[in-house]
């Protein structure tokens, strides 16, 4: 489906967004249209009360700058408050439980809970008894609003999704899984390298092929033949290479020579933190096909669309 030939009706069915396997195409793209009206707003600096009186409450597992700033400035932006609520493994083992986590806050006139780092099945557990949107800003499966901004920024910049193919190389984690499943549905051609120590898992593979063809390859230059885009990610987040793994990741590093087989008006994308000759060489992510400080910009908008989508 082209996305510039869908008419947006600006709104959804959805109360939730955990994973984007839960979403349509035509979902998607009322998403990415609700962000390009988002940012047009931004841009002409014309104030959107949107949020007016609600509250959007994070509860975040671990560290995340850019998401959490994006969240706590959006919604400002639109006019509501966010909150921060303490969250820890040791609260959940004392005793805590997710349907009066979720039902006491909901009381308390919030209007969305933004997770990071809580596991899967826990988050299907919140959207089970939740009155309240749950929204998973990223954890070990998933990571859907990376992809959606990754997505509009895509259609930003190249003009279309549909028939543009995507690469992506290095280890095959949460941000691989959102990633290939948005860009199937997308019609995007998908392409990706990892070694076999840090493969898909098989789950989030055989879901996302229900949609498409997607090449698998131990080869990265394979993967990003012909590809109008390549995408990697931070090898190390969160958990520390050993000196085997680097050795492993190497070849898997995007670099000019890697780069050299991509189309010549192909694009760099990575969801930061970058480690910086590690995964990609300096001169790639800080080079004239970097699409990364768009990517952090757009996340601003992406969030305002999904927030002002699923808060009913």
């Amino acid at each position: 489906m082209d996305i510039n030939r869908y008419s947006p009706s600006y709104g959804i069915e959805q109360n939730h967004l955990t994973k984007l396997a839960d979403y349509s195409t035509e979902e998607i793209f009322e998403i990415l249209y609700a962000t390009k009206a988002m940012k047009a707003k931004f841009m002409a600096h014309e104030s959107t009360g949107i949020l007016q009186g609600t509250t959007v409450a994070m509860l975040f597992g671990d560290t995340s700058m850019r998401t959490r700033s994006a969240f706590e400035i959006g919604v400002r932006q639109l006019g509501g408050v966010c909150v921060n609520l303490p969250y820890s493994q040791d609260d959940m083992q004392a005793g805590e439980n997710v349907k009066d986590i979720v039902n006491v806050v909901s009381r308390y006139g919030v209007g969305a809970l933004v997770t990071r780092s809580i596991g899967q099945s826990d988050l299907e557990e919140f959207c089970a008894v939740s009155p309240i949107s749950i929204i998973n800003s990223g954890n070990d499966d998933y990571s859907p609003l990376q992809t959606l901004c990754d997505l509009y920024t895509i259609w930003e910049k190249k003009g279309k999704l549909e028939g543009l193919k995507i690469a992506y190389v290095g280890k095959g984690e949460n941000n691989a899984n959102s990633l290939i499943m948005g860009a199937i549905k997308c019609g995007m051609e998908v392409a990706v390298a990892t070694p076999k120590q840090f493969a898909l898992k098989k789950e989030h593979l055989t879901r996302a092929e229900q949609y498409g063809k997607i090449t698998i390859t131990q080869n990265p230059v394979e993967a990003v033949k012909d590809a109008d885009i390549i995408y990697t990610d931070n090898y190390s987040y969160h958990t520390p290479l050993t000196a085997k793994d680097k050795e492993i990741l190497l070849p898997y590093q995007v670099n000019n020579s890697l780069l050299s087989v991509a189309k010549h008006t192909a694009i760099f994308m990575h969801p930061l933190p970058a480690s910086r000759g590690v995964e990609v060489t300096a001169d790639v992510i800080d080079g004239r096909l970097s699409a990364v400080l768009e990517q952090g910009e757009n996340k601003l908008h992406l969030l305002k669309a999904v927030l002002a989508l699923l808060i009913k």
